[in-house]
């Protein structure tokens, strides 16, 4: 989706003109993919713009550099103040997309990361549908990728790495170019991982399922975290469980979560028509609750909303 440019971008303690947010070609994450970001979104509410889950978000940008021995210059508290400065200082009463960045900056090379620079930079910009409006109220058509995610010990899975997401963006081309919305991604044992950059979740008999993160080499969500509280909340049951490609088809439900995409119906896999094709009553219940949440509609939910 097309980037609508906003004033400013925070790059390590500094407010820099949109157009000045430059690094150097010799910039060692663009070379070598070490480094990791996170993907936030704030929303406008009764009471002002708020950001969805910051905190959270925050701790695992930071639990993805330790992994990935990375040390982040800059404080947790620190961090989150800079993202709440940068929806001000852009006046983005509106809600927007938020895009938090750790990354090796110039003045090393080679495949060692351990001696160079370590960058931090924040951007925002109002950002729609990940998925397309329709998607989000009718359901999306998804795909079964031919590329398998990475395996845990090839590639650290619990953290939210640059360099990984090639393997998720192989994915997507895939599934664009064959006619599809999105693609679904199988682990290295053949069972359901997750989506390019989103959770799944299937509904069968009533029962909410989506694969175990740590064993499907998932990322674990903050929206899918939301959600199982969401759904315990209106009484569903959630479990964690292993799926086959043949869940999906059979499924009575289905829907994916993530930051970007939000919370969206599922219509096919494979054109295999998911229940009747269209958004059953338990994704539209938890679909709906979710961004009551977010929009600051429901008090229980207020602790997920950090005021800028």
């Amino acid at each position: 989706m097309p980037i609508t440019p906003t004033k400013k971008i925070w790059m390590d303690g500094h407010l820099v003109d949109w157009e000045s947010a430059n690094v150097h070609v010799l910039t060692h994450t663009l070379h070598y993919g070490t480094g990791a970001f996170e993907g936030i979104r704030a929303y406008s509410t009764p009471k002002g713009v708020t950001i969805f889950r910051l905190r959270e978000h925050m701790e695992r940008l930071l639990r993805s550099c330790k992994i990935l021995m990375i040390e982040v210059p800059f404080t947790l508290d620190e961090l989150c103040e800079a993202t709440a400065q940068v929806v001000r200082v852009n006046e983005l009463h509106d809600g927007c997309y938020i895009r938090p960045l750790v990354y090796l900056g110039y003045g090393e090379m080679g495949l060692s990361p351990l001696s160079s620079p370590v960058n931090v930079a924040i951007a925002a910009w109002p950002w729609g549908a990940y998925l397309g409006d329709d998607g989000l109220a009718n359901g999306v058509k998804m795909k079964i990728s031919s590329w398998a995610r990475h395996s845990p010990n090839a590639m650290p899975t619990a953290s939210k790495t640059v360099g990984g997401y090639v393997n998720s963006s192989l994915a997507k081309v895939e599934a664009l170019k064959a006619g599809y919305d999105e693609a679904i991604m199988l682990g290295a044992d053949g069972r359901i991982s997750e989506c390019t950059g989103e959770n799944l979740f299937i509904v069968r008999d009533g029962v909410l399922i989506s694969p175990p993160p740590s064993e499907a080499g998932a990322l674990r969500g903050i929206t899918q975290a939301s959600v199982v509280t969401i759904a315990n909340d209106l009484g569903y049951e959630v479990s964690f469980e292993s799926m086959r490609r043949d869940d999906l088809y059979l499924a009575d439900e289905a829907f994916l979560t993530g930051t970007a995409a939000e919370v969206v119906p599922i219509g096919s896999v494979d054109d295999r028509l998911v229940g009747s094709g269209k958004p059953g009553p338990i994704t539209k219940a938890i679909q709906s609750t979710y961004f009551q949440a977010v929009r600051g509609e429901l008090a229980q939910y207020e602790s997920w909303l950090a005021r800028v």
